[in-house]
């Protein structure tokens, strides 16, 4: 189903490098890959109703309560420096 040009055209846009017995693999495995998909659309899927997923997924998240706040002094204590009363962090942009 792939030819030589589209393998090496393939190749190409994923940037591989590939040896000629890795292309000719390469080439198999995909054509294999599409002959699957060939087979998928000879499956009749008349009345069958489209779905975005094959399970139902809920919201497994905590939910969010908001909890006792840390001690000033606990997080002055865990930051590399501070000044007048804030967390002093080295500059990452540098100002015109």
């Amino acid at each position: 189903m792939i030819d030589a040009a589209q393998m090496n055209h393939l190749a190409s846009l994923a940037r591989l490098e590939l040896t000629p017995e890795e292309r000719e693999t390469m080439t198999h495995d995909l054509s294999r890959v599409l002959g699957y998909f060939e087979q998928l659309r000879e499956v009749d899927t008349d009345g069958v109703e489209e779905m975005q997923r094959p399970v139902t997924l809920v919201n497994v998240l905590r939910d969010d309560v908001p909890g006792e706040a840390f001690p000033v002094s606990v997080i002055y204590g865990l930051a590399p420096e501070t000044q007048d009363g804030f967390i002093r962090v080295p500059r990452t942009v540098e100002a015109e």
